[in-house]
């Protein structure tokens, strides 16, 4: 992802959590309860428009956030040691809020929705 993009994705995430949703977008809770669905749909086969790369990169940032184990432990680098998980948790959030409304679209109109677009 380029910067730019990394950063509007941010920004998105930001949005969400704290100004609230906007009318015609699905809520914070909707796009939290459509994660497990959306996975599963992943692994199941059905929603291809998740790439297994980043499925897994999704995983890997989940389990990174909830391991005791760090890259840099806050132990000895306290301010470092949080910027770590802070990053890691900004995509993972971006990214989530990004592919859940994708999710919830192709949930919503089947194999008719094909990169942002509806067909037919």
């Amino acid at each position: 992802m380029r910067k730019s993009n990394r950063a509007a994705a941010g920004a998105a995430a930001w949005q969400v959590v704290h100004e609230g949703v906007k009318p015609g977008k699905p809520s914070l809770w909707a796009r939290t309860r459509a994660i497990p669905r959306m996975f599963g749909s992943r692994l199941r086969g059905r929603y291809t428009q998740l790439p297994v790369s980043r499925l897994l990169l999704y995983v890997l940032a989940m389990l990174y956030i909830l391991s005791p184990l760090d890259l840099v432990p806050e132990l000895f680098i306290p301010l470092f040691g949080l910027a770590d998980d802070a990053v890691i948790a900004v995509w993972l959030t971006s990214g989530l809020v990004g592919e859940t409304e994708r999710f919830l679209e192709w949930e919503r109109y089947g194999d008719d929705y094909i990169e942002g677009h509806v067909v037919g």
